[in-house]
């Protein structure tokens, strides 16, 4: 008996070396912001610094005469993910895009607690700052979840509401086409996550990403080290385990009465066609756009039908007579 239970601590103290020495093999260290700014910032790259050691990274690009449209990246994504329709609405757009805390070239303290509202608070505080006083706000995924928060927070400062396969509507599981990224499963946990926070995450992050698009053809390999690289930014791994999420009421959505635009992906993996019909049917008057066979970021798969979506609506809300603000909660 004794020999038994010798061999199996040995065993046991043999994996345990085995797992320390993979831990400390797949570390990955921080990269240094001046390292990651010279790779991934450029001419159009600005900072702004809004207090309490927060630097945004922002750009503010396309016609400033023009109306102004602010873009809010989702989860682990950077201003980079809007390029493509900065690039065919900037002619006649003022189109400001930035990094929320925890992703990109955006500095935030060590003891940054990110959330929803926090992430309200940087966006209203950015366009504040820049003198951007109405603006059509539009987020992807966690962005949009900044999006309709916002909408509902500061319904005066608002032309448009668009919400880009959006995160926050509750959907059942027989709704879904299959499980999320493993990626967010992993962070979630609250044992593994912490563990994961210093390893090299590229293979992760490339197969999160190859689930997000139905076009294999939009990935390289430099957008993967993008995404790699940035969320290795000093303090980002730790906010992005941390991120809290508000979920959609329905009710709290019907307070909206911002015109409002919904693009999604129907082969979207990570949050369902389901919710983009559940928020153009829970907010009043809003419009649904569905895109076949594209997944969760059709700013990027299909950037010219979605830029031509977006297009069309701005053409219609700025061309209609301006209506009067109404507080959340107002009758219509």
């Amino acid at each position: 008996m004794g020999t038994i239970f010798r061999v199996l601590l040995g065993v046991v103290v043999l994996a345990l070396i085995a797992a320390a020495a993979g831990y400390f093999v797949l570390r990955r260290p921080d990269i240094p912001y001046d390292t990651l700014e010279a790779k991934y910032g450029g001419a159009t790259s600005q900072y702004a610094d809004l207090g309490d050691g927060l630097r945004v990274h922002y750009r503010d690009q396309g016609n400033r005469e023009g109306p102004a449209l602010v873009l809010v990246h989702g989860f682990g994504a950077s201003l980079h993910t809007w390029e493509p329709w900065v690039e065919r609405l900037g002619f006649n757009y003022r189109i400001i895009t930035l990094d929320l805390p925890g992703h990109g070239l955006t500095r935030a303290p060590a003891d940054y607690q990110a959330s929803t509202q926090g992430f309200v608070g940087v966006v209203d505080a950015l366009t504040a700052q820049l003198g951007v006083t109405r603006f059509t706000l539009a987020g992807n995924s966690m962005g949009g979840g900044v999006a309709w928060n916002y909408a509902l927070a500061h319904p005066e400062k608002l032309d448009g509401l668009v919400l880009v396969d959006a995160a926050g509507f509750p959907v059942s599981d027989n709704e879904r086409d299959g499980p999320p990224p493993l990626i967010f499963a992993l962070i979630s946990n609250p044992i593994i996550g912490p563990l994961m926070r210093d390893l090299d995450n590229r293979p992760l992050i490339e197969r999160a990403l190859r689930q997000s698009f139905i076009d294999q053809s939009k990935i390289d390999e430099a957008m993967i080290d993008r995404y790699a690289e940035m969320a290795r930014a000093p303090g980002h791994r730790a906010i992005l385990l941390n991120i809290g999420r508000d979920g959609a009421d329905p009710e709290r959505l019907a307070d909206i009465r911002t015109p409002t635009l919904v693009l999604h992906g129907d082969t979207d993996n990570l949050i369902p066609v389901a919710a983009g019909r559940g928020f153009a049917a829970a907010i009043p008057g809003a419009e649904l756009v569905i895109f076949p066979n594209v997944g969760h970021v059709p700013m990027e798969e299909v950037p010219d039908e979605s830029a031509a979506a977006l297009g069309a609506f701005l053409e219609r809300i700025h061309a209609a007579p301006a209506a009067q603000p109404q507080p959340a909660g107002a009758n219509p």
